[in-house]
């Protein structure tokens, strides 16, 4: 049946990030729904973030598209470096955005309000794993790494999602 049970769908609860980088990223609670479904060509995802947290890290894909659409609440679009507002867009119930692949402009979502927003994700999967940027902190991924770097190419040790 393509019904996807929601409360039955895979998690990926909170950030696989390494300390400190982690902290912001916490609080937020992602359903795998295109795993539940069986999709191998795109992912989607249900995305809550509680009043305060953070989506991500500012990053960008090296081949994967982003694609999030806001179905609930309101989140603030940091495209910018840390502080500057010019590269910050306020989404709500309705917004949507997209980011592509191999474009070196780093973003997250950030829970800025009082009450809890929710968000479609839907990005593609590269099969041979995707790599990513952070350009506000000292931490990238490789494609098809299984961990996280610094710069210098020395890796941070493992971190599990916590939940």
């Amino acid at each position: 049946m393509p019904k996807i049970d929601i409360d039955a769908a895979p998690t990926g609860h909170g950030p696989g990030y390494p300390e400190p980088f982690d902290g912001p990223c916490r609080a937020r609670r992602r359903w795998k729904l295109g795993d539940a479904a069986g999709l191998d060509q795109f992912g989607v995802n249900l995305l809550r973030l509680p009043a305060g947290a953070w989506s991500s890290q500012r990053h960008w894909h090296e081949r994967e598209d982003e694609f999030v659409f806001v179905v609930s609440g309101e989140v603030v679009l940091v495209e910018g470096a840390p502080g500057d507002p010019a590269g910050e867009t306020v989404l709500r119930a309705g917004d949507c955005a997209g980011f592509k692949a191999g474009s070196p402009v780093g973003h997250k979502l950030e829970n800025r309000s009082q009450a809890e927003a929710v968000l479609l994700e839907v990005g593609t999967r590269d099969p041979g794993g995707d790599g990513a940027d952070y350009p506000d902190i000292d931490m990238m991924r490789p494609r098809g790494a299984d961990q996280y770097f610094h710069r210098d190419g020395t890796p941070y040790p493992k971190h599990d999602r916590r939940t």
